[in-house]
């Protein structure tokens, strides 16, 4: 019984408690609403006083707040009438601010660049400037970036691969304005402007067939793998861009020079030609104005698809250059556009084909019918030249017209065809019309490259028998060419040659232009090509088995360093049976 009334006196203990500790907590929020507190411009939190010290609606006081914020320059939080510390409250962020996620893959190209963008930036007045100079022609512009829709995709995707900066993706727009056509008057070629022996360091094929220098697939191969040597070689981007342009032996001494003056040695500090100052310039320009999508937009700069524009096929017997467009199903030019590398109208077996991506299944269907029907994929054949053989003799043997054949094998004027030339004459089925205007410029025989502007009688070419214990090199020493220039002119595979042979050979004079081995670029200054159009004379040497590098020079009173800048060699890569470019301008 006892125990049952302490139950309820303790529950009803427990009901009072509750009872008064409420009734405290109402007493104390009332004595808090009717205390002064701080307010604060903006904040509804208290009720505001209006000026006559009357209580206002909530709303007039929220707005009466914001304009004493407004008029409050800077801000200022008064201070309670007791003398203590404001409080003020502040509302939490709406979100964190968000990262970016480099692994997303855009539908962009240039947002994929953007992210692989990775060089230092550089700021100087001549960034400036061709950032406005570009800004200023948009039109040129837009027809850059159109041309290099083509080919873009390709290129991140190896520049990915390599893991080098994504900023080299836009070095064609430099070099070549994404042209793979485009023929420098130093004789550089292609998207990233090979000159012809650097080209052949990096085993890009110079023949009668085809030039890979402008082939897409090998001169990108080419020119990461030259880009990532010279960068191993100073350990610097904005220097390893230095060095393709002017040459990795030029850009070397430069920073010796600063070195020993106790100067800085990075791009900006060093002294180089005008060229070569304006060149990573251009490079920056460009990433500043790829760097920004609103400006992008503005300039109407066309976008272009983050996925591949093009495939490979692959074919082991020789094709007509139309017979693959059409099978194709695109326009002759379209299809060189892709493979500009072909010097005649037939592609040579395992030579990959390029294709565009939404036309590699109907390549392939017409190509498998094309086969089904026995039709011949080339109505082409080589023929080499015989001693006693012309033209006016080789043309009727094949069915075709001496002009047909001129034609088809780029020979203008009054040029001879020797003995062991290679021509294209008509296959069994008679050769198809040709469309030579859809293929790239011919090189004319025997001479392969375009005479330099103001140098046309800078070559003069004769024709020599061999004698009787005579060598290529004690030809080329006559004549003052090199041996490789005699093999690549003649079409000879091989060192030896028979007594009795006539070769083509090419003598230069002191009126030639500047020899390949400074790499210039298209569109130079009329006042820089006068310049170079009064060197004197360029000769050929072909390193022999004990050569150095000192004793070369030596020999030709020239410095080591130019040696190595006009050839754009390292020191390391002289070997026997290299030709190397010697100018004699440069003697004392």
């Amino acid at each position: 019984m006892l125990q049952g009334i302490n139950c309820v006196l303790v529950r009803i203990a427990r009901i009072a408690c509750i009872v008064f500790l409420m009734a405290g907590c109402a007493s104390v929020t009332k004595e808090a609403d009717q205390s002064p507190s701080p307010s604060f411009p903006g904040s509804g939190a208290a009720t505001d006083r209006t000026p006559s010290g009357k209580s206002g609606s909530r709303a007039g006081n929220q707005a009466q707040a914001k304009q004493n914020f407004r008029r409050q320059t800077p801000l200022q939080i008064p201070t309670p009438a007791d003398g203590s510390l404001p409080t003020v409250e502040l509302s939490a962020s709406d979100q964190w601010a968000q990262a970016i996620d480099l692994t997303y893959e855009s539908d962009d190209i240039f947002q994929r660049m953007r992210n692989g963008f990775s060089m230092p930036d550089i700021n100087s007045d001549l960034v400036l400037y061709h950032q406005q100079w570009y800004m200023n022609r948009p039109e040129s512009l837009r027809r850059i970036t159109e041309r290099s829709s083509l080919y873009l995709f390709y290129i991140v995707e190896e520049l990915e691969k390599c893991g080098m900066p994504m900023e080299l993706a836009l070095l064609p727009m430099v070099e070549s304005a994404y042209n793979p056509m485009a023929y420098s008057r130093a004789k550089a070629s292609g998207l990233w402007q090979f000159i012809p022996s650097t080209g052949k360091r990096y085993n890009l094929d110079q023949n009668w067939w085809k030039d890979e220098r402008r082939d897409i697939l090998a001169s990108t191969t080419a020119a990461l793998d030259y880009l990532q040597s010279i960068y191993d070689m100073h350990g610097d981007w904005h220097l390893a861009l230095a060095s393709y342009n002017w040459g990795e032996g030029a850009v070397g001494r430069a920073v010796n020079k600063n070195v020993v003056l106790g100067l800085p040695t990075d791009y900006l500090s060093l002294t180089m030609p005008g060229e070569t100052r304006n060149y990573v310039p251009k490079l920056q320009a460009l990433k500043n104005i790829f760097s920004n999508p609103a400006l992008l937009i503005e300039l109407r700069i066309p976008r272009i698809p983050n996925r591949p524009y093009f495939g490979t096929v692959t074919k082991t017997s020789n094709i007509d250059v139309k017979v693959a467009a059409r099978l194709a199903d695109m326009p002759v030019q379209e299809f060189v556009a892709l493979n500009p590398a072909h010097n005649r109208p037939v592609i040579q077996s395992e030579t990959p084909m390029v294709i565009p991506a939404h036309k590699l299944e109907t390549f392939i269907t017409n190509l498998e019918a094309h086969e089904e029907s026995n039709k011949p994929l080339s109505s082409w054949q080589s023929y080499t030249v015989r001693p006693g053989d012309k033209l006016e003799k080789i043309a009727p043997r094949f069915g075709m017209t001496v002009a047909n054949l001129r034609e088809a094998n780029g020979i203008t004027g009054r040029i001879k065809v020797s003995p062991g030339h290679t021509l294209l004459v008509a296959g069994n089925n008679g050769g198809e019309p040709l469309n030579m205007a859809a293929l790239p410029e011919q090189p004319s025989l025997p001479q392969a490259d375009p005479v330099s502007p103001g140098a046309s009688s800078a070559a003069t070419v004769h024709t020599h028998t061999v004698r009787k214990g005579e060598t290529l090199p004690v030809i080329a020493r006559r004549y003052g060419t090199s041996v490789a220039d005699l093999k690549r002119i003649n079409h000879l595979r091989s060192d030896r040659i028979a007594a009795g042979t006539r070769l083509e050979v090419g003598t230069a004079n002191k009126t030639a232009g500047k020899g390949e081995a400074k790499p210039g670029k298209a569109g130079d200054s009329p006042k820089k090509m006068a310049s170079a159009q009064k060197s004197p004379k360029t000769i050929h040497y072909t390193v022999r088995r004990g050569d150095t590098l000192a004793s070369i020079a030596r020999h030709f009173k020239v410095g080591k360093d130019d040696l190595l800048r006009w050839n754009r060699i390292s020191p390391n890569a002289l070997t026997p049976g290299k030709s190397l470019t010697i100018q004699l301008s440069q003697n004392p």
